[in-house]
């Protein structure tokens, strides 16, 4: 674990809370697997357990805390509708979300989204509000917007129904790896607020707790790396740029931070070649679709960022929604 040990605000989530959301989430989101690959294998030189979130509704995780979230809300609430913010992911997560639960939503969306990402939210059912990222603060635009329409703000990742939801995806996939007799030495996780790395902490903390967890953060972007070192929470640079558009957020959310920096071991840090790569790799070997930020632990991985041989370690893929021209310029090795 971490050396920091920041005492856990009130409104931090615990492993209780993620085991309610799998309740909540039951028969709507689905189970992804934990899959293996003999050429992965051979080349890490150990054994590799793939969590494809891509699998998941939506192409995403965001699907489980978004869920987790809004199923909570009252029929007034719902029937009043939710606002949120999202690079893409929880833009969709959330409007799908709306869609069994009888909620309308409407999103606030950086203008330089990936088309895939827009249209997947718009198709939904949600009304989409574009924002630029680099000057303007979306959190800002979505706190007003739902003040003025009478809406629950739904954020990506700051809140403990969120972190509780996509916990879930590391409860599944502890209790997956103990069913083919596999003991997790180390988890990476793509890390952008982190929300779904706390969750994931959370979980392997109750059930596998002698697993090192790991943030993984494109260049530039590596906040929860820094603030782990840094002993506080630091942003990024503004000058920074990554193609991998569902990891940019500008600093570690508060309350996920809390978490992570107890329960972290470390981050790791991966460049767009390296996340290119491992796009081609998966789509070449492990038949996967993955976004570039679904493809950070998977770069990490092959990049050799963390010791492999002999050892076993779990990776969450967590998207897979890349728009097809990004992607087709990646496989033919244009990036």
């Amino acid at each position: 674990m971490n050396a920091l040990n920041p005492a856990a605000p009130q409104d931090a989530p615990t492993f209780s809370d993620i085991e309610a959301a799998a309740e909540r989430l039951r028969g709507h989101a689905v189970v992804t697997p934990l899959l293996e690959n003999a050429a992965l294998n051979e080349r890490a030189g150990g054994r590799v357990l793939i969590k494809p979130e891509n699998l998941q509704r939506t192409g995403t995780f965001k699907f489980r805390g978004a869920f987790s979230r809004m199923s909570r809300l009252s029929p007034d609430e719902l029937r009043r509708g939710v606002a949120a913010y999202s690079s893409g992911n929880h833009a969709q997560g959330v409007p799908a979300a709306g869609a069994i639960l009888g909620a309308p939503t409407v999103i606030v969306m950086p203008a330089d989204s990936p088309t895939v990402k827009v249209e997947g939210a718009r198709r939904l059912g949600a009304e989409v509000i574009f924002y630029d990222r680099w000057t303007e603060k979306r959190e800002e635009i979505g706190a007003k917007l739902a003040r003025d329409r009478g809406m629950t703000l739904v954020p990506p990742y700051e809140h403990p129904d969120i972190i509780a939801g996509q916990g879930t995806a590391g409860l599944e996939m502890a209790r997956q790896a103990e069913a083919v007799g596999a003991r997790l030495e180390a988890v990476l996780v793509c890390t952008g607020g982190g929300g779904l790395t706390a969750g994931v902490a959370l979980a392997m903390e109750a059930l596998s707790p002698d697993t090192a967890v790991y943030s993984v953060e494109p260049q530039g972007f590596d906040d929860t790396r820094r603030s782990l070192e840094a002993g506080q929470r630091v942003g990024n640079d503004p000058r920074a740029r990554s193609i991998c558009d569902a990891l940019l957020a500008p600093e570690p959310g508060r309350l996920t931070f809390s978490v992570n920096a107890r329960l972290l071991k470390g981050g790791l840090v991966v460049t767009d070649t390296e996340v290119a790569d491992a796009m081609r790799y998966a789509f070449a070997h492990l038949k996967l679709v993955l976004e570039p930020g679904g493809a950070v632990t998977l770069a990490a991985i092959l990049s050799g960022k963390l010791p492999t041989a002999g050892r076993t370690v779990g990776i969450v893929c967590s998207g897979g929604n890349v728009d097809p021209e990004l992607f087709a310029r990646i496989l033919a090795g244009e990036l």
